[in-house]
């Protein structure tokens, strides 16, 4: 009786975590993916530091599956608001963000790629930090319709999430606590994220 009294005092903080942990990954890397301004692979690395240490059945999958669909979907969204920006006279608040995220240097080389090998850029631009929206406003000045963006754009999205995802899997793996984990995981994603923008300012002009 002890031990099914204790049962679901063990079980609910388990179950409870997973109930908002998952819609919250999810919200937060759609969020991300709209608003390029949250850290969406510092997220995926994070949860999958957690999920290392949870040791649940199906964690790691259930992250996989829930950072892939948020940012998929997010991308599907802003590549679709910044074709109605295109087609709109003023244009839109969208397709300005993208643009100012897009500079002139970045966008020709994207511009460029997209032209000689197509699809295959899309899934580039993901891995690359800073290389997403580049690559994204040259679909949109090339006159990509939305079904070819999204072609190229799903297996972009499962390559992303799964390199964050290692990242988070050889964090959990090297540190015993899981903020240790998480801590690294963080840290890394950011210093990845920042490499390219650091570079462009040490390199001689």
């Amino acid at each position: 009786m002890a031990a099914l009294a204790a049962a679901p005092a063990t079980v609910a903080p388990e179950s409870t975590q997973q109930a908002i942990g998952y819609p919250s990954l999810f919200l937060l890397v759609l969020i991300g993916a709209l608003v390029p301004v949250v850290p969406t692979g510092a997220l995926v690395s994070s949860a999958a530091v957690v999920a290392v240490h949870r040791a649940a059945p199906f964690s790691m999958a259930l992250v996989f599956v829930t950072a892939s669909l948020a940012a998929f979907l997010g991308d599907v969204a802003l590549y679709w608001l910044g074709r109605r920006g295109m087609r709109s006279k003023n244009g839109s608040r969208w397709l300005e963000a993208i643009r100012a995220r897009a500079p002139e240097d970045r966008l020709a080389q994207a511009q460029e790629k997209l032209a000689d090998h197509g699809v295959a850029v899309l899934v580039l631009s993901r891995l690359m930090p800073a290389g997403r929206l580049p690559v994204m406003l040259a679909c949109l000045l090339a006159k990509w319709p939305l079904r070819r963006f999204v072609r190229g754009n799903l297996p972009a999205c499962l390559a992303w999430t799964a390199t964050y995802q290692l990242i988070g899997v050889l964090g959990g793996s090297l540190f015993a606590e899981p903020w240790e984990g998480v801590l690294a995981a963080v840290l890394l994603t950011l210093l990845i994220s920042a490499a390219p923008s650091a570079w462009r300012r040490l390199k001689p002009r």
